[in-house]
């Protein structure tokens, strides 16, 4: 048999993550980007024909909400009264997955609201394909950080205290930085040399001008792994 490519892993693990974790009248978190796409899909495809039934759905993003629209799947937000700040599940794809399934979030831009969902939900799974399981985060993929424009320059001298070089996430087809949903910037870290993800989350977290960043390590993913032979590995701590 050939070899899958990446969007046909991405498919499979998406879709693998719905069709196992998800039943009817759940309230579940919908992340952002290239794999948690696919979850969004086969949701919407499960809706229409009947097999799930009363889901309601958070998205992460913009770019999620409307994808959800498209696929018909009905939304609310964290505070929405049916939601109540509280999920049964939630889905989302990572940068990085370390040895310990802390993850790298964020190259899409929407870490901060994916985290608010990631830590509200109840079960958590990740999906990714095989590329993206490395030995130690932040040091071949930037960790991404949400900052308020008016702390750019503190945040980026703090960070440099704690080992990483903060480099403003600029826009390919508009002038200017990339700003979020949220109508903040982003802040790439990179590092040189390998960090404990848990003290590194709590001390990003406690600088001021920092609304997020893209360490999840304080939640407890289960891990969905694709692989170019078309398996999925599962991990869990």
């Amino acid at each position: 048999m050939a070899a899958m490519d990446a969007q046909e892993i991405k498919k499979q693990v998406g879709y693998a993550a719905i069709d196992e974790f998800v039943k009817s009248g759940m309230k579940i978190g919908l992340g952002t980007g290239s794999t948690a796409v696919w979850a969004v899909r086969r949701l919407g495809e499960l809706l229409h024909s009947g097999r799930l039934r009363d889901v309601l759905a958070v998205p992460t993003s913009s770019q999620t909400e409307m994808e959800c629209q498209k696929a018909g799947v009905p939304l609310r937000s964290m505070n929405d009264p049916e939601i109540g700040g509280v999920l049964d599940f939630a889905v989302d794809g990572a940068d990085e997955v370390d040895e310990g399934l802390h993850l790298t979030k964020g190259g899409g831009g929407a870490l901060l609201i994916e985290k608010i969902v990631a830590y509200a939900a109840k079960k958590f799974v990740v999906v990714v394909d095989s590329a993206k399981m490395v030995k130690n985060l932040g040091l071949s993929f930037p960790i991404p950080t949400e900052v308020l424009r008016e702390a750019r320059l503190p945040a980026a001298r703090a960070f440099e205290s704690l080992g990483a070089r903060a480099e403003v996430r600029m826009a390919v087809k508009k002038m200017g930085a990339v700003i979020t949903d949220n109508g903040n910037i982003l802040l790439d870290l990179s590092f040189q040399k390998a960090f404990d993800p848990v003290k590194m989350e709590e001390a990003l977290s406690l600088i001021p001008g920092v609304l997020g960043n893209g360490i999840f390590a304080r939640c407890n993913p289960e891990v969905l792994v694709g692989h170019p032979d078309g398996s999925i590995r599962r991990l869990t701590r």
